[in-house]
Formats: structure tokens, C-alpha cells, sequence
């Protein structure tokens, strides 16, 4: 069938509805919901309402995931602060956490929160976002389940961790820079596999080090070992794949190191055979513009920067240049009047969540 778009209200409602029905209380529920719709908007679509089932609604089911978050500052320091999220809803422990550096950011200069025992935050673009709102900027970075080989290695050790950073500008959107340290991540994959798509030779290696592109294989090879993505730059050094180790690397340490929290193979979620939490770790940070230069100045200068470089020659065969956040930004203008794009896998998933939960009066919305 040809994909079909669903208003971004009926998703919105029926998700804080289904959440409440699994545990999460409504003002969280809007929270996690907020995120998850606005990765969709912005075309995120790995991480956004395609989620919903299987990394948390499951996962609360398999007893990993407190559906009631507990947020806890544990060490606080005026311009600082460390939080324990207890395995709560990572999208609420984060946006929490960014409103803390915030309110830090605003009476020091800049605000920086180390958050331990997290779970899956969802689209780290977001929690940026929040910042820029406020016109500051706003970074963060999260460590994950492992799945990225070192360079020169096969063996899946350090998680896709992004690395994010957003930015205000005198445009219609803001510079939002939301990467993985790896060649790609497992929502990709999975959107892949969802649509019985093979990958792209280099994105995933064997135990051999040679490539994988069976994107289903894949998915069951990374849980179990057998694969790993390669890091942005690709497998070895001639193209700089020893880059997107390292920076794998930092996010790790920040994620973890800073809160004394997990890291590496501790995130398995699987100990003695049996599942168990993912304690993530995030950090983020607020920096104030007006502690630095006026905030209008700063817009201007860096829209001049992101109008400059899309007006630069152009390699031939090619009639545009992007700057980070102008394609989400694109997107958004495209789906703002339609919603959340499903396909036959999405629409078969939501209505199966309409059944499991008592919520029939949806159907008619996700029947294929």
C-alpha cells in the first residue's frame, strides 16, 4: 500500500493514552510522546513513534524499564549537577535534566548535568532544542548498547553514542547537528529490515571483518555478537574511521565516567541469560550566549556562516548544499499539515497496541 500520513494529535493522544495504560503518569507519558512525535516531524523516523512498542512499551512489559521515573540529584555544585534516573523513563529523566542545566546556565554562564541509571532518551536532537528555545546552545551525548567495533577491531564494544549539538540562528531553524559515531545506528537498520531492504556494503562488518547487508540478519547478529557497525569514517584509517572511534570514545567517557556509571559491555541487557536494564548514561550541557555576546549578534554571524557555505560552488551534477537542521527543517514544512507517515509494518503495530490495550476506538485510524 502507498504510505499514508496520520495527524500528529491522533498519535499524540492515543500514545500519552497507551502509555497510561502501561504505568507511565499522563505528564510524563506527554513527555516521552513529545519526543517520539517530534523526531517524526523533523524526519528522524528511526526514532521516533515506530518506537514506541518495541523499546518501551516492551520493555516496561519485560520488567526492565520503572514506567514510574524517579529522578534523583545525587552530587550538586552550582553550575553542575549529578542525577540518578533509577531505570526510568529515559525521556523524562532527560528533559528534566536538560531543564536543570538550563536554570544553571542562566544564573552561571553555563549548566552541565551528568545523568546515570537512564534508559533510552530517544531523539537526542531534542534535548538541544530545549536550549536553543532559550537562546543558548545546547549539547548532548548518550552511550548505548554496545554494537561499534573498534578500529582494527571486530567485536562490538562501544555504543553508536551521538554526539549532538544545537545552535540558534537568524533563520527559520536553528543549526542542529544529531550524529551517530558510527557509520549508521540500529533505528536505521531497523527501518531496513522493516522494509525488507539490504544495507549498504561497510555499514556493518562479521566476525571476519567483512560486510554484512542482510539487514534482519543484522539486527539478530549485533545482539548476539556476531556483528558491529564500523564508526563514522568507515572500517580501518585510510578514510578516518579511527575518528569516529575516538569520538566514540569521548561520548563513553562523558557518559559514564563523570556519574560513575555503566558503560561498554555492562550495557548488554542480558546477564546470566535473562534481560535486564540498559542503565544508560547522557550528559548535558546549557551554555548562555548572553554571557558571551549579544544573542541577536550571535544569530546573525551564525547565519551568515550556514548562508555562506550553501552558496559555495557546487560539485557538478549537483544544484544544493545543506547546513545541519535545514533538511529536518525541509521536512517539517512537508509534514506539518499531514503528520506521521506510516507503513503496512507501523500501521499493523499500532493496531495491535489498539487491541492489547483496550483502546478499539482507535482502529479505524491505524487499519491498513
Amino acid at each position: 500500500m502507498e504510505q499514508r500520513f496520520i495527524p500528529f494529535e491522533v498519535i499524540e493522544k492515543f500514545m500519552v493514552e497507551v502509555m497510561g495504560k502501561a504505568g507511565i503518569p499522563e505528564d510524563d507519558a506527554r513527555i516521552v510522546a513529545d519526543v517520539l512525535v517530534w523526531a517524526d516531524k523533523l524526519g528522524f523516523d528511526s526514532h521516533g513513534v515506530n518506537r514506541l512498542k518495541p523499546i518501551y512499551l516492551d520493555r516496561i512489559n519485560d520488567g526492565i524499564l520503572n514506567p514510574v521515573t524517579k529522578f534523583e540529584i545525587v552530587k550538586e555544585a552550582p553550575a553542575t549537577a549529578v542525577v540518578d534516573g533509577h531505570n526510568g523513563m529515559g525521556h523524562v529523566i532527560s528533559y528534566k535534566a536538560m531543564q536543570l542545566a538550563i536554570e544553571k546556565a542562566k544564573k552561571y554562564g553555563m549548566g552541565m548535568v551528568a545523568v546515570r541509571n537512564s534508559t533510552h532518551y530517544g531523539f537526542a536532537g531534542y534535548y538541544p532544542l530545549m536550549a536553543v528555545k532559550e537562546d543558548m546552545i545546547g549539547i548532548t551525548g548518550t552511550n548505548a548498547r554496545p554494537s561499534i567495533a573498534p578500529t582494527f577491531g571486530v567485536e562490538n564494544m562501544l555504543g553508536t553514542n551521538p554526539m549532538t549539538f544545537g545552535m540558534p540562528s537568524d533563520e527559520d531553524f536553528p543549526f542542529l547537528l544529531d550524529c551517530a559515531t558510527s557509520i549508521t545506528q540500529r533505528g536505521k537498520v531497523e527501518v531496513y529490515a522493516r522494509q525488507g531492504k539490504e544495507m549498504p556494503k561497510g555499514w556493518v562488518i562479521d566476525e571476519n571483518g567483512e560486510s554484512k547487508t542482510n539487514s534482519k540478519e543484522v539486527l539478530e547478529d549485533l545482539i548476539a555478537g556476531r556483528a558491529a557497525f564500523t564508526p563514522l569514517g568507515g572500517v580501518g584509517e585510510e578514510t578516518g574511521g579511527y575518528k569516529g572511534y575516538g569520538y566514540a570514545t569521548v561520548v563513553e567517557i562523558l557518559s559514564a565516567a563523570l556519574q560513575q556509571g555503566a558503560y561498554m559491555k555492562m550495557l548488554m541487557g542480558i546477564k546470566d541469560g535473562k534481560k535486564v536494564p540498559y542503565p544508560l548514561g547522557h550528559f548535558f550541557i546549557a551554555i548562555d550566549i548572553s554571557s558571551f555576546t549579544e544573542p541577536d549578534s550571535f544569530k546573525q554571524i551564525t547565519g551568515n556562516i550556514l548562508r555562506d557555505l550553501r552558496a559555495s560552488r557546487k560539485m557538478p551534477g549537483q544544484n544544493r548544499i545543506y547546513t545541519a537542521g535545514e533538511k529536518e527543517h525541509d521536512t517539517w514544512m512537508e509534514r506539518k499539515d499531514k503528520g506521521v507517515p506510516f507503513n503496512d509494518a507501523l500501521f499493523e503495530e499500532f493496531s495491535g497496541m489498539c487491541k492489547t490495550y483496550g483502546l478499539e476506538e482507535y482502529l479505524p485510524h491505524f487499519e491498513k
